[in-house]
């Protein structure tokens, strides 16, 4: 039974890729520089860099010592359509990582809102009691020394 790390054109599953030091788990790509002398075609797993810090990762791991034989027009395409597939499955990956963190962290946000519109609407409801203290009838204006005119009275002993 032969695996990938024996079959020149196979690619690894997403869970058998080494983990970067940023933790993310690497892409496989091939070598396509002339230099080093003998790399080019050889297969690697390179970190994703999809760590928006723009800090550059150069985690890098040689699967082959030597390139690749030739590979055909119709195996290079379903290699690259495969590449693009992983790549799509660790970017969904982290999305969802990414989600439920911003889950863990709203729950206590949605909490502290909740709170501060029930102190919201309790310091309204003291305010307009305030208002309709103020605006209960006013007293005869007998009592403060005026006739209903406006006039002061004066008061005799």
């Amino acid at each position: 039974m032969s695996t990938w790390r024996d079959d020149p054109n196979a690619i690894p599953p997403w869970n058998e890729r080494p983990k970067c030091h940023c933790g993310f788990r690497t892409w496989l790509q091939v070598w396509t520089d002339p230099l080093p002398q003998g790399k080019k075609g050889c297969r690697f797993f390179k970190c994703p860099d999809i760590d928006n810090d723009f800090k550059a990762c150069t985690f890098m791991q040689w699967i082959d010592t030597r390139p690749l034989g030739r590979v055909s027009f119709k195996e290079e395409q379903e290699r690259r359509v495969r590449q693009q597939q992983i790549r799509l499955k660790g970017k969904e990956d982290e999305l969802k990582r990414r989600r439920a963190e911003l889950g863990q962290r709203e729950a206590p946000l949605k909490i502290q809102e909740e709170q501060f519109q029930a102190r919201e609407a309790q310091f309204k409801r003291e305010a307009d009691e305030q208002k309709n203290r103020y605006k209960e009838p006013a007293q005869s204006s007998t009592t403060d020394g005026r006739n209903k005119k406006g006039k002061f009275l004066r008061f005799t002993q």
